[in-house]
């Protein structure tokens, strides 16, 4: 990165002209509220601006660019990989005022949204016009839709429907010179060989900033079933898993949760969970009447014939929703057993969640940690997260060798770093060894193409330490 410019009071006057003076911050107690996301480090930006118009986001682009000062973009930070963290310092650029959901276009089934709108009130948008968003990040009550592009969310609806990658029509963005620009289409179509909107998904504020999103919507399923099943063997409902996507059901939804997490949910909210279990699998279908019945029955029986000891079926809205409170509850929840709450999603073939879940299990005897296991089983995505203290630095050495035996297991067993979370900073130091050198230096050149000061968002994904290994 260039040698970044002094935040002098020119730069400051500069940015007041261009978002309103009152939009600026530099007092220390709102750059601290702004210093975190959802992860355990923070670092203090050296001014917020809050912009509320694409033209206003552009300017304070063009302003950071002519200075050479990092720019960070911020959602609701929700984020779990340190993404929204200014980690240089400099600007922070705060996008929740964007948050007008612009049209829902039932005939032709999309959205049109700025990038501060929470995922939830799409879905209640969408809904309202019998029509469906699927993405459901777990902290859909929360997290923006500008945040879950930039993240490329999924959620728990991911077995079937996929994730935000599969949904993103139409970007507007500003480039890191400040330039606008709109890619992709409202028709799905590919105009040249490169699909623009693909790019940008799941670029973490490193290449672009957001200020519009044009999403599909689906046609609302007709209905839809929930069961949980109960299990006295961490392994038997990790089979399950496995078993139903190897029977070639494709259920909405497959969460498993294991026993620290179960009793981590009991102590949280008093709702009665029998905590002697040692899992939960949570699992939903959807679409016609008839199908869904159906698919229920097919997976009940393979859920009993791996040993599920127990089966609860929802039978109206509010008894799905109970069943689905606890798996919503789970990151609150853990935040209580420790301080310190590390957040991984390792993915793995689905195949593969018996192996990832028992290494998991071995990592954290290994190394004497409280390591709870939920996640999106249906499609191989696991959230390992270990309850921690980051003020034991002992403790937290174990936590590092931990994570990266878990990383390096989820890799050989086929998988990926992250299924939902994206990298940040808190896996930069890991991407290396998933895309090695070639792959690595090929998406740093995109990088470098668009963004060549390397301001935009800085240490994030690509560090110095990988780039000495890369031309070692």
């Amino acid at each position: 990165m260039a040698e970044t410019m002094e935040l002098t009071a020119t730069v400051l006057d500069a940015l007041k002209a261009a978002v309103g003076s009152g939009n600026v911050h530099t007092e220390i107690e709102k750059r601290m509220v702004y210093s975190f996301d959802s992860t355990f480090q923070n670092h203090l930006p050296d001014v917020l601006v809050k912009p509320h118009t694409a033209d206003e986001a552009a300017a304070v682009v063009k302003i950071a660019s002519a200075n050479g000062i990092p720019l960070t973009v911020r959602g609701a930070g929700t984020c779990l990989s340190g993404g929204p963290v200014a980690l240089e310092g400099g600007i922070l650029m705060e996008m929740t005022a964007f948050k007008r959901i612009l049209e829902i276009n039932a005939e032709e089934r999309y959205a049109v949204v700025e990038p501060g709108v929470v995922t939830n009130d799409l879905i209640a948008a969408a809904a309202g016009h019998d029509l469906f968003y699927p993405p459901d990040p777990s902290s859909s009550g929360m997290s923006t839709l500008g945040g879950n592009v930039a993240e490329c969310a999924g959620g728990g609806r991911g077995v079937k429907y996929g994730v935000t990658r599969d949904y993103v029509l139409e970007l507007q963005l500003i480039l890191p010179d400040g330039q606008q620009i709109t890619v992709g289409n409202k028709v799905d179509g590919l105009t040249g060989w490169l699909d623009l909107p693909m790019l940008f998904t799941g670029s973490e504020g490193t290449l672009a900033i957001i200020t519009g999103i044009t999403v599909r919507l689906l046609p609302k399923p007709e209905a839809i079933r929930t069961a949980l099943a109960q299990y006295d063997d961490l392994d038997a409902a990790a089979r399950t898993v496995s078993a139903i996507i190897g029977a070639g059901i494709v259920p909405t939804t497959i969460e498993i949760m294991d026993q620290m997490t179960i009793r981590a949910v009991e102590n949280f909210l008093q709702i009665g969970l029998d905590t002697s279990k040692a899992a939960f699998v949570l699992l939903e279908v959807d679409g016609d009447s008839w199908e869904v019945e159906q698919q229920l029955e097919q997976v009940i029986a393979i859920c009993k014939s791996n040993d599920a000891v127990e089966i609860q079926v929802a039978h109206d809205e509010a008894e799905r929703a109970a069943l689905w409170k606890a798996r919503k509850s789970i990151s609150g929840a853990c935040g209580k057993i420790n301080p310190t709450k590390i957040g991984e999603d390792v993915a793995v073939p689905p195949g593969n969640i018996p192996k990832m879940i028992q290494a998991v299990k071995q990592i954290a005897e290994k190394y004497q940690l409280n390591m709870v296991v939920f996640g999106h089983a249906g499609d191989g995505n696991l959230h390992p997260n270990i309850m921690t203290d980051k003020r034991n630095a002992e403790e937290m050495e174990r936590v590092n060798q931990a994570i990266d035996e878990l990383f390096t297991r989820a890799l050989e067993l086929g998988g990926t770093l992250s299924g939902e979370h994206g990298i940040g900073f808190m896996k930069a130091p890991y991407v290396l060894q998933e895309l090695g050198r070639e792959g690595y230096l090929a998406q740093k050149q995109v990088k470098d193409s668009l963004d060549p000061q390397g301001y935009l968002n800085p240490g994030k994904i690509f560090i110095e330490k990988e780039l000495e290994l890369c031309h070692g």
